[in-house]
């Protein structure tokens, strides 16, 4: 299960808390609210502090958006050790 709830909201930067795990269809739905996000702001951030799992696409997922212009906060050693290991 993932929630993604909108906890700031500006004409210049859009944070999204990502809760749960990343996995499967999940995957493709925080694609959409990245999406929908950058058609608002300039900037989103995912704030990953009660995320506590990704799978490989997720993996894949998060690292496609930290090369664009989405940003990363809070997140969790085993997340980033997770992102920064697990070659997909």
């Amino acid at each position: 299960m993932l929630r993604i709830s909108v906890i700031h909201d500006s004409e210049e930067t859009i944070r999204l808390q990502v809760e749960g795990s990343l996995v499967g269809p999940w995957v493709d739905e925080l694609r959409r609210q990245r999406d929908e996000a950058m058609s608002h702001a300039r900037t989103v951030v995912l704030d990953l502090e009660k995320l506590w799992y990704v799978d490989a696409a997720g993996v894949v997922l998060l690292r496609d958006l930290a090369k664009g212009r989405v940003a990363r906060l809070n997140c969790s050693a085993f997340i980033g050790q997770q992102l920064q290991e697990n070659k997909v």
